[in-house]
Parts: structure tokens; sequence; C-alpha cells
């Protein structure tokens, strides 16, 4: 679609205004960017809500607040209205990317993905439910997928709230064509709102949907099956029911798949996201939003991530459930494959004994130690602030950093553990305890890890390769792991071994998984867990570290090659107690040990800090520094 000249003698008079305002205002736009990253890399967002009249306010105040990469709400096909007649919001659309793309920023806009709501559906005689009863997704016994007011937050009063099986033929062809018109519009980037299927609203968790009949039509078509009555819910022994499992998510998966590609038919460059609160347990399974497989079919992942349990803040995080993030974290990280990962994570929603901007600081930490986007919002919503100063402190802090926080990060010397996405599928209880009991471990070992998947088995160039209780492997990953350990290489098996190798001497195996040992210390007393006690585990890793590092077990280094320099991305968690304290006891004398070949000095910049040297003591081939204190975290290069 372009727009008409009427359409653009409207917002001609944001030319104007920008220009009077670009004198004081500064971009924080990333001056240059490593080869084959783009904007989605560096961003630093925030979330506005966008009206026919705002454009210029949402960008003036981004500027000022160091804000790169601006959200805004302004959803087409997620409301009834607009999704029949999208006009208005087309040209309010248009209206904010001119205002960015004049300041050197980018825009985004959100929009919903299955979900659908009509305003006031209850006095009008039309809403999508009585026009398109067909189009719904529907439990097992042909309850339709429709909600009211109160269901949730987002849905008022007397409002009708539905969500659509991607299968709807006609829905679908009319949701791709508004996706092309905003396309049109200039925007940067479109945001897909939780494309899932119905089963996160109270009385629909255990309900698979969907089984509307063009949703049951695809899948007997595929396998052959009858969703309604071929298997039971919920038995993952049962092979119809892995099928369907397969079938949910290779249909979202395909879902976002068409989107990217009919965005790009008219705008190339624009960038498709997906909000997702999945990360790697089993709720990726349940809403058929599996973050392994949507990576390679959009270009970034934005992810509202929620590992259970918990209200999810910042302010309430045990240092457990930090390090259990961090497992999360590296996991995308990996899926990503070099793209952008975003974290829409929310900080603190009112708890009294801790200060806002005490837990937002340690959630930007976290997150950009860990190499994915930060998102500041207040309170569990997408926009706003919980301290405004505060942000700006913090964007300001990683724009003068993003090079160091945000370019490939390449690994070094790394123990790989491998995340298999079909045991995940199958067995997700028994699969997480053992992989995320193995990474942390690792990480408060200070050991350099690697995440590995089957899609990054043959790249991978450690020494040994972990498989943590992995239960379920295709033909290929087992031809992968036989020339792993062909090449001499180490397998450490722990759990249900499925490999088809044999007893091999490069393989070591421990019935009993260590991780999940590890990890049930750690649930019962952090502190006194001792990750040094899985000795012969550790033993059999035959780790010789590029990297030594001594640092209590509440601090995380991760470990990189980044522009050619080793790098380390200290968190500390020291002290944290949810709902109670956010001020880290300070990590000092913290040792560092490195080959002289790396340098002989150490440039550390704090979060929120400003550069310091430190200069190294050199002893034969080493190096050793020692880093007087780390409060929050710090970014340490060595040169």
């Amino acid at each position: 679609m372009s727009l008409s000249s009427a359409t653009r003698s409207r917002v001609f008079p944001l030319f104007v205004l920008l220009l009077l305002a670009a004198a004081v205002l500064r971009a924080y736009a990333p001056s240059e960017l490593p080869t084959g990253q783009d904007w989605t890399h560096t961003v630093r967002i925030s979330g506005n809500p966008l009206t026919a009249t705002n454009a210029v306010d949402i960008v003036r105040r981004a500027q000022a607040d160091g804000v790169f990469g601006i959200e805004v709400d302004n959803d087409i096909p997620g409301r009834y209205e607009s999704l029949l007649d999208p006009t208005e919001k087309l040209t309010a659309i248009h209206n904010v990317a001119e205002a960015a793309h004049h300041v050197g920023n980018k825009a985004f806009v959100y929009i919903a993905g299955l979900e659908c709501i009509t305003a006031n559906a209850e006095k009008s005689a039309h809403s999508l439910a009585k026009d398109h009863p067909d189009w719904l997704q529907r439990k097992r016994d042909g309850t339709p997928a429709i909600f009211g007011g109160g269901t949730a937050f987002w849905i008022a009063a007397g409002d009708e709230d539905v969500w659509i099986s991607p299968y709807a033929t006609d829905w679908r062809k009319l949701y791709m064509q508004r996706v092309r018109q905003i396309a049109a519009t200039g925007i940067d980037g479109i945001y897909v709102d939780i494309p899932y299927w119905m089963t996160h609203f109270d009385g629909w968790e255990t309900s698979w949907a969907s089984f509307d009949d063009a949703t049951v039509a695809a899948f007997k078509k595929e396998t052959g099956l009858d969703a309604r009555t071929a298997f039971p819910l919920g038995n993952f022994a049962d092979p119809g029911f892995l099928a369907w499992v397969d079938f949910r998510i290779r249909t979202i998966t395909d879902f976002m798949r068409e989107i990217d590609e009919t965005a790009k038919s008219v705008s190339p460059a624009i960038k498709t996201i997906p909000e997702i609160y999945p990360g790697i347990e089993e709720d990726a399974v349940r809403v058929g939003s599996d973050v392994y497989e949507l990576y390679p079919v959009v270009d970034a992942v934005a992810h509202e991530y929620e590992f259970g349990g918990g209200d999810h803040m910042a302010s309430s995080r045990s240092q457990l459930d930090w390090f259990r993030y961090l497992v999360g974290w590296s996991s995308f990280r990996a899926f990503a494959q070099g793209k952008a990962t975003w974290m829409l994570n929310y900080s603190w929603d009112g708890d009294k004994k801790i200060a806002p901007a005490e837990a937002m600081q340690n959630l930007a930490m976290a997150e950009v130690m860990a190499g994915v986007n930060f998102w500041d919002a207040r309170g569990h919503v997408m926009s706003g602030s919980n301290d405004l100063s505060m942000r700006r402190t913090i964007f300001h802090w990683i724009a003068a950093n993003e090079r160091a926080l945000y370019a490939p990060r390449l690994p070094v010397n790394p123990v790989g553990v491998y995340f298999s996405p079909a045991t995940r599928n199958r067995f997700t209880t028994e699969f997480l305890a053992s992989y995320q009991g193995i990474l942390i471990l690792l990480m408060q070992q200070h050991i350099e890890y690697q995440v590995v998947t089957p899609r990054t088995l043959r790249e991978f160039r450690g020494r040994t390769l972990v498989l943590p209780d992995v239960r379920v492997l295709s033909p290929p990953e087992q031809q992968g792991l036989r020339e792993f350990t062909v090449a001499g290489h180490a397998l450490v098996i722990t759990g249900t071994d499925a490999t088809s190798l044999g007893p091999k001497t490069t393989s070591t195996r421990f019935p009993d998984c260590p991780g999940k040992a590890y990890l049930d210390r750690l649930t019962k007393d952090f502190d006194s867990a001792d990750p040094a006690s899985p000795a012969a585990f550790l033993a059999s890793l035959h780790h010789h570290p590029s990297v030594q590092i001594e640092a209590s077990p509440a601090v995380a280094a991760q470990i990189a090659r980044v522009s050619g320099k080793l790098q380390i991305f200290f968190s500390n968690f020291k002290g944290l107690r949810p709902g109670e304290n956010a001020v880290q006891e300070p990590e000092t004398n913290i040792r560092v040990r490195v080959s002289v070949r790396e340098g002989r000095v150490l440039h550390l910049t704090p979060f929120l800090g400003n550069l310091q040297r430190i200069p190294g003591k050199v002893s034969g081939p080493w190096v050793s520094f020692t880093i007087p204190r780390i409060e929050k975290g710090a970014i340490a290069r060595i040169e």
C-alpha cells in the first residue's frame, strides 16, 4: 500500500517540528555495526501507546531518554474494528516511522498474533465471534475460545476476546493483507504478540487446543489421524499425541514464517519479531511457540521470559532464580545463531522493601552481561518505567558500551552442554533438571560453557560435550555425535544414554545425573551447595581452561572472544534476597589468570561505571590480574 498525497500533507508538520528539535536531541544510534549485525542487535527499548497525533512526542521522549528501538502499540489485526478498516492506524504507523527515521532511530509496531478483541461486543450486533464462529479455536469438546472482561487485564468489561485458528483460511488471507499494508508504511519492524494455541487462560491449560474443524482437517491430511478421537490428551507415550505436539509447534512456526515472508515481500529490510513468554521449559510445548524453532524463521525474538514459579520480578528473584534465568538466556543466544535476543522482563511492581532503581539495575546488568537486549517497563506492562531517571542512566551506559556488549561473542575453550529439543518436548521435567543443573554447576565453577544444539553440533569445536539426560536423538544427531567421538573428543553422558555409539573410551557415563543432584542441593539450600562436590563429573570433563577465574559461586562469569579480544562478563548476585534486599554484597579480589599472549592489561568497565585499567603480573607463560571490587557487574577486556 502507498500513502496518498493527502496523507503525506497531513504528516508534513512532523518534519518542521523535528527540525526544530534536532539541535538538542541525540539519537544514541549505533554508528557502525559489526558485519552480519543490524539495528535489532543494539536496541534499548521502551514501549509507547501510539495515536493519530502523538508520533512526534513519542520520538522526542525516546531521544531524550536514550531509547534506540521504539515500540509503538497500534494493533491492527488484534482489534476487530481495525482488522476490517485499518486506514487511520496505518497513517499513525507511517507518521511514527517518518519521525523516528528523521532523527536516526528505529520504530516497530505491535500487532496481535492469533488474538482479536471486539470493543463493546456485548452491545454490538457484530463481533468477530458473532460474524465468524468458524474462525475460532476450540477445546476438544467444541468449547470456543471466547472470553470476556476480567479474563486478562487487557480485556475491558463488555469486550469480546477471541483466539483464532491459524487454519482459518479467510482470516489468514485478511491478516496477511494487513501485514503487507503495515510493511508499506515504512515501519522498521512488526512485533507479533504471543502467537499461541489457546492454552494459557484459566480452564484451558490442559486443553491442548485447537480442535476446530480446519485444524483437525489439516492434522488428518498430514497424519491420517482424527485429533478428536485418536489419542488421549497429555499422554507423551502415545505416538498419536506426540504427532499432535509436533504438528502444533510446526503450525505456529509456519505462521510466523508466513508473516515474515509476507512483510518482506513489500519491504525487504523490515524485521519480524515475535513476543513469547515460553523459554526452554514446558510452556513452549503446550502453547506451541518454541523459541528453538522460531529463531530460524524470524529476525529476532522478544522474550517475556518466565521459567516457572514466582511473579517474575527482578525484585523477587532468589540467587538460584538468577542463575536459572542465565541458563535460559544462554540457551536463547545459542538458538539465535547470531540473531538478536530481546528481553521484556520486569523489574519491580510494588515491593515495599526494594527500591525500584536497584531492581532495574539488577535486571539490566544481568541481561546485558548475558548479551540480550534490555527493555524497561513499568510494573507488568510494556510501556513506562518504574524510574525514568534510572532508565536514562542505564540506556546511556549501554549505548556507550554497546560494541563490547553486543558484538558477536565467539567461544574460546568451552565445555559443551547439549540442548535436545526432542527430549525437552517429551521428557521436560527430567531433561530440564539435568540441563539446568549442569549449566549452573559450570557457571559456579567459572568454567566456560557453550550451549550446543542439533543445528550447531557439527560446528562445535570444544573438546568435551555433555549430554544431560538426553533421551531422544535423531539419526543425524547420532551421526554428529559419532563424528565428534571419532575425532577424539569426549562425550560425558548423564542419566539416560540414548546414543548408539556403544562403549567408547572417549565417553564417560553417569547413570545418576550429577547435574540433577546438584540442582536438588541448590534448591534446598543455595548457600551450602558446593560446586566442587561432583568431583568425578568435573574430572570427567578433562577441561584445561584457557581462562582461570577465582570468585565466589554467587558470581557468574561468561567468557568469550569479542572483536578479537578476550572478554569476561561478570554478574554478581551475592547477598540478593527476594523481596528483602536488592543491593549486592561486593565481590572483592577476583583473580583472573590467562595466557600472556592475550595481553598484559585488564580494562574493567563496571556496570554504570567508567573504564578502569588493571595491570597484570606476569609469571612465565601466564599473566594474573586481581580485580579489587565488583558490585553489580562488569565487563573485563584483556589487551
